[in-house]
Parts: structure tokens; C-alpha cells; sequence
């Protein structure tokens, strides 16, 4: 992800595989040898370039692949390495004078107009002691890298210049961009070494002040816990005498820590006093300007109060930039939960992964994933929400970052998988709680509450719900207030669904959407009768039925099927009940299926169970279903394996073992072997062409 830049560590000793090719390597010519070394110190792979480094050190093609390389290096239109390890072992088993002197021959035939970077890194990679100016060659390389999104290189260029650097204003000055950029690549280890630099050699209250800023979020995202949002709330008090913008930015930041943690009510009322505090901007303000009113406000007045502005915030968000969305974006992107916009959910998640993903935002990403994932979840698109849980699950592996699976944990619920549901749900309840994750057993609950009403379990369905309500946190502990109306009025505890729809009432009163109006319908007839019940019912399903949200579509529908059979009204019922039958079982929604087909038969009606078949008696691994699904909604090989952390031929050979299992010989043919219901995508998912 870096570009090649800062991924070969010379230091550490060669492991097993790597030492297998070291023998082969250790028997070639001398000149062989250092061939193989200036490839494998320039990833460009440009032959050209190469053979200048080489003719700069006396290597000629001639002499150098008189006897061949046994294998280990082939030029054609690129040079590449017959396997990854190879180049690794290359460099790390070479002199420590020798890589100096290849890096100096690669800066020097490298263009300083065509590619300035990497010409600094190479010249950085050549010297033996502290140099200023090479030092201030890749600080202005990590800026244009940033400007392009590539956080991991940026972080690269950022660490090699501190270490070149002897002034030790300037050296505090590079660490703590160093810090940042390392932290927010996913790499946490990297960004403490520096941040402690910039403690020992910070020279002014606002380096300090930036520091701290740093260990706040190293603080939030090594555990998600209740100790980074009063860190990160005086992290922008002390940035505010300094830099009024970036104190904006930091208390937003803090209001997302203090939401996501959902410990207790206090650091979110105390960071929303705080914002509520804040001068108000000059001129026009801009989105981060609305969306902290709009969140003070949702927090120290309510929701009503805050609506109006969040609404003109989901607006100005429309045009905020990429730098702005990964800086506070995903705090921002929970706008549109806000204001019920199923719509601009969808879409303001997918920008603002793409955005996360391009840019190798690794410590963050986890939660855009987390985002769009449920949403994805929420419009039934099941084989995309599980790509997402086995991306969201490749990058916690690469960063060692923990997180609650909110994903997964919803989409099992939504299937009716009770056992695999119930483990998982058990699983993250006992360790994001003693972990201090509570909005992880928030999710938890939810994902149980769904889950048991799926299964017609209405008393737990209910417990689970109340358990979600009782964390202070702003989405989910809305979110469940439908499944506590409808566990509460099976079970006959009219006072509890009345509470529940007080709240819901409050939340979604005020927006005039129809995924808001028509939860708060399908909710409202479950506690009425007669007349009044019908309309609403039919009010649920069309409003519903407008939005993206289909498994809430066909909830409706299941309801209504139900009430009109115990109004005893069976043909109508027949209707809905069939309509919500043969919903439940294209998404892949196994145990609402089942509750509906249950209900048909009461009505009198013959219904034969339909179940997903497995595509072949040899059963895919969890990784070969990831790159089945993954391929499967059009992505390349090379897309694949950005995704989940493996190389394309990796990918490649993962895919031939699908394809064998599978009983197909195309990627096309991937869309009729998979399994339906669980592997369903969307029509605009399918591969084109």
C-alpha cells in the first residue's frame, strides 16, 4: 500500500521460506547477486531503469545473466521476482554498505522532474548519517503522497525523514506528522515512537498541543474504550488558542469518540456543552460547522431541536472533500442515520469507504466498513454485507486494531442463523464489555433482539432490545425501539411497547421521510385496532416499500398478513403473508421466512419450505466464499487482493480451487453457482459485460 516505499526491513533476519531462497541466491555470480539486489531496492520494475542503476555499478547484462537466475528474477516488459519473498530475501541478507551504494545509483538515474519521491527515498535509503536537505526532499514528498491519499507512503517518507533530521525543532515538527500519518495507516506502534519524540523535543505549547492530539486517537482506536473522549475533548481546548480550525475538527472528532464508546452520558454531554460553547464561524459556515451545531443540539436540546440543522448539514455534506472526509468524515457520515435518509445512508457510506479504502486509511476504515455494512445490511443485499465483513475482517487482521463485528453480527441475525447468531452475540456481549466496547454489546443486543424475533422468541426479542436501550448512545438504541414494539406487543407488556414507541416518536416524528414515517407506522399499528390499525399497516408497507430497506418492506408486510389473520380476514392475509414469504426467502432472511410460512398455514394454505442447496458437496472455506463474493460483484483479481491483504495470484489460485468445487470455468458463471439467498446481489452488483 505504501508504493514500495518502506516495506523491506533490512534489520530483520530472514524467516524459514526465505532462507530456502537465500541458498539459491548465495550461489550466483557476484554480479548476479547485485542485480538481483537493484531490483529487488527499485519495486518499479521498469527494465530501463534498472539496467541504468546496474551500468552505474559496473553490472552488465552480459556478465551479469551469463548463467541465468535460476529462476529468481525475469525481465520482460516489467522485472519481477518469481516470488515476493524472494525480493525480501535480496535485500535483507545484503550489506548494509552495498544497499547503500545501490540506492545511490537508483537516485541518480532517477528523474527529479518525472518522480521526485522516488528519487528521495532512494537517497534517503543512501545515506549513512543525518542530511537535512535529504530530510526535507521526502517531507515534501509525504505532502504531495498525502495529497494524492497515499497515507502508508506518506507515513514512510514522514518516518525516514526524522531520522534524518538533526535539528530537534524540526525533528518534533516531522514526528508528530509522522505520528499522524503511521496512525492513521493502521500502523499504532509507529505512531507512539514518534509521538514520544515529539514529547522529549517539542519546543512550543502548540506542538504539545498536537501531540496530545495524536495519543488521544492512538488512545480511541487501539480499544475503542471510555479513556479517549475526555483525552481528545482537551486535546481541542488546548488547540484552540492556536489553530481554531483544527480544535473544530478535534472537538467533532471527540463527540464521534464519546458516541462510538456509549459508556455513560457524561463525556458526550460534556463534549456537546463544549461545542455549543464554540464562537460561531465566520461567513457562511461550512459542513463541519453544521454538523457540530447539529450534534450539540441532538444531545443537549433533542432531536427536534437538532433536525433542521442537521437536514441543512446532510446537505452541505454533499460537497465536502475527500481530505475533509478523512480527517472527521466518519463521524459526519452519521448525518443521514439522523435524519431517517435510507437514500443518502447508502450513499454517503459507499463514497466515504471508497475514499477510506483508496487512501489506506487503515485505522478508520474499520468503522466506515462498520457503517456501510449495516446499511448494506438493512437493504437486504446480504452478498454484499458479507464482502464487507470479510473485508472489515482482513484489515482488523493486517492492523491488530479490535472491533465489535457490528456486521456480522446483524447480518447472522437477519439470516436466522441462531447458532452461529447466538455465539457471536455472546462472544462480543462478554469481550467488548470487559474490553470497555459498549456500543459493541449495544450492537449485540440489537443483533439478538432481531434475531429472537426472527424465531418468534418474543420474551427474549424484548430483553435483548431493552438491554440496547440502556447504553447512552444515539443510532442503535433507536434503531431497536421497533423490535421492542413488537417483541413488547406479542408478549402482551403494552406499557413497554408504549414506552418504546414514545421514543421512537420522538426520534422520527420530526423527519418527513418515508423510512422514518414508516417505521413510526408499522410500530403505531401494531398498538391499535380496527380502522385506524388497517390504515396504518397499508401506510408501513407503501411507505416502506419506497425505500432501500426491503427486509423492513417485508417486516411490514408480515404484520399486517399476521393481523388480518387473527382479524380473521384469511384471504387478505394469504396476500400479504405469501408477499412476505417469498421476500424473506430472496433476501435470505431464513427465520422470518419460517415465522411467515407458519402464519400461511394457519391461514389454511399449502406451503412447501424452500431452503438454500449448497452448490456442491465440497464446501467452500471461508476465504475461497470471500473471494467468491468479492469476485462475484465484478471486483478484478488485483481489487480482490487489495481487499483482503492477499496478492492476485493468491487470489488467482483461491479462485481456480472455486472454480473446481464449483463445477464452472468463469467468473460469469459464478452468479448461477453460488448458493441463493446468502450470496444474492443487487442487479447493479452484477459483473458487466
Amino acid at each position: 500500500m505504501a508504493g514500495g516505499f518502506g516495506l523491506l526491513h533490512a534489520g530483520t533476519l530472514p524467516g524459514r521460506i526465505e532462507q530456502s531462497f537465500l541458498t539459491r541466491i548465495e550461489a550466483l555470480p557476484e554480479q548476479t547477486r547485485l542485480l538481483l539486489l537493484i531490483a529487488a531496492a527499485e519495486p518499479v520494475g521498469d527494465p530501463a531503469l534498472v539496467w541504468r542503476a546496474a551500468g552505474r555499478l559496473g553490472v552488465t547484462p552480459a556478465t551479469a545473466l551469463a548463467g541465468g537466475t535460476d529462476g529468481l528474477l525475469s525481465f520482460d516488459v516489467r522485472v519481477t521476482f518469481r516470488h515476493a519473498l524472494v525480493r525480501s530475501a535480496v535485500y535483507r541478507s545484503a550489506r548494509e554498505g552495498d544497499r547503500r551504494a545501490v540506492h545511490l545509483a537508483l537516485a541518480e538515474v532517477t528523474d527529479p522532474e518525472v518522480d521526485p519521491d522516488r528519487r528521495a527515498w532512494h537517497l534517503a535509503s543512501a545515506a549513512a548519517a543525518p542530511d537535512e536537505s535529504v530530510a526535507a526532499e521526502l517531507e515534501r514528498s509525504a505532502h504531495r503522497a498525502q495529497a494524492r491519499g497515499g497515507l502508508a507512503a506518506a507515513a514512510a517518507f514522514l518516518q525516514r525523514s526524522v531520522t534524518l533530521t538533526v535539528d530537534n525543532s524540526r525533528r518534533a515538527e516531522r514526528a508528530v506528522a509522522a505520528a499522524d500519518a503511521s496512525l492513521r495507516a493502521g500502523d499504532l506502534t509507529a505512531a507512539r515512537t514518534f509521538v514520544d519524540i515529539v514529547d522529549r523535543y517539542a519546543q512550543s505549547e502548540f506542538l504539545r498541543a498536537r501531540a496530545h492530539l495524536v495519543r488521544s486517537h492512538i488512545t480511541f482506536a487501539a480499544g475503542f474504550n471510555n479513556e479517549a473522549p475526555p483525552m481528545l475533548l482537551t486535546a481541542a481546548q488546548r488547540l484552540e488558542p492556536f489553530d481554531m480550525n483544527l480544535a473544530r475538527e478535534t472537538y467533532l472528532l471527540a463527540w464521534g469518540a464519546a458516541g462510538l464508546v456509549a459508556a455513560d452520558g457524561e463525556s458526550l454531554m460534556a463534549v456537546s456543552q463544549a461545542m455549543r460553547a464554540l464562537p460561531p464561524p465566520d461567513g457562511t459556515p461550512r459542513p463541519i460547522d453544521l454538523v457540530l451545531a447539529g450534534y450539540a443540539l441532538l444531545v443537549t436540546d433533542g432531536r427536534a431541536a437538532a433536525i433542521p440543522t442537521l437536514q441543512r448539514a446532510m446537505t452541505a455534506l454533499a460537497d465536502y472533500s475527500a481530505q475533509d472526509l478523512l480527517k472527521w468524515g466518519w463521524v459526519a457520515s452519521g448525518v443521514s442515520c439522523a435524519i431517517w435518509d435510507d437514500q443518502v445512508m447508502c450513499e454517503t457510506y459507499i463514497r466515504a469507504a471508497d475514499v477510506v479504502r483508496a487512501a489506506g486509511a487503515l485505522t478508520e476504515l474499520p468503522i466506515y466498513l462498520a457503517s456501510l455494512g449495516i446499511a448494506t445490511s438493512w437493504t437486504g443485499d446480504f452478498a454484499a454485507a458479507a464482502a464487507i465483513v470479510a473485508e472489515a475482517d482482513a484489515v482488523a487482521t493486517a492492523t491488530g486494531i479490535p472491533i465489535a463485528q457490528h456486521t456480522k453480527l446483524l447480518l447472522t441475525a437477519m439470516q436466522g442463523k441462531e447458532v452461529e447468531a447466538s455465539e457471536l452475540i455472546a462472544a462480543t456481549i462478554e469481550w467488548a464489555g470487559a474490553d470497555g466496547q459498549l456500543m459493541g454489546v449495544t450492537s449485540a443486543n440489537w443483533a439478538a433482539a432481531v434475531l429472537y424475533n426472527g424465531l418468534s422468541r418474543h420474551e427474549q426479542a424484548m430483553a435483548a432490545a431493552q438491554a440496547s436501550t440502556q447504553i447512552a448512545e444515539l443510532w442503535v438504541s433507536v434503531w431497536v425501539l421497533p423490535e421492542i414494539v413488537e417483541a413488547a406487543t406479542r408478549v402482551g407488556d403494552e406499557k413497554v411497547a408504549r414506552g418504546a414507541l414514545e421514543r421512537l416518536a420522538d426520534a422520527a416524528e420530526p423527519c418527513d421521510t418515508d423510512w422514518a414515517q414508516g417505521i413510526l407506522a408499522r410500530c403505531r399499528a401494531l398498538l391499535s385496532d380496527g380502522a385506524p390499525a388497517d390504515r396504518l399497516y397499508r401506510e408501513a408497507i407503501e411507505r416502506l416499500g419506497r425505500t432501500r430497506l426491503r427486509p423492513e418492506h417485508a417486516r411490514a408486510h408480515l404484520l399486517y398478513g399476521e393481523w388480518l389473520r387473527r382479524e380473521r380476514q384469511r384471504v387478505d392475509a394469504r396476500a400479504h403473508l405469501r408477499t412476505a414469504y417469498e421476500m424473506f426467502v430472496s433476501i435470505g432472511m431464513e427465520a422470518f421466512a419460517e415465522r411467515a410460512r407458519r402464519e400461511l398455514l394457519a391461514t389454511g394454505e399449502t406451503v412447501r419450505k424452500r431452503t438454500v442447496e449448497a452448490p456442491s458437496s465440497d464446501e467452500l472455506t471461508p476465504q475461497e466464499k470471500q473471494i467468491a463474493l468479492l469476485v462475484r460483484t465484478g471486483l478484478s483479481n488485483p481489487e480482490v487482493g487489495a481487499r483482503l491483504f492477499l496478492s492476485p495470484r493468491t487470489v488467482e489460485w483461491h479462485l481456480r480451487k472455486v472454480f473446481a468445487k464449483l463445477s464452472i470455468t468463469s467468473r460469469r458463471e459464478l452468479r448461477d453457482a453460488l448458493p441463493r439467498g446468502e450470496y444474492e446481489p443487487t442487479p447493479e452488483q452484477e459483473p458487466k459485460g
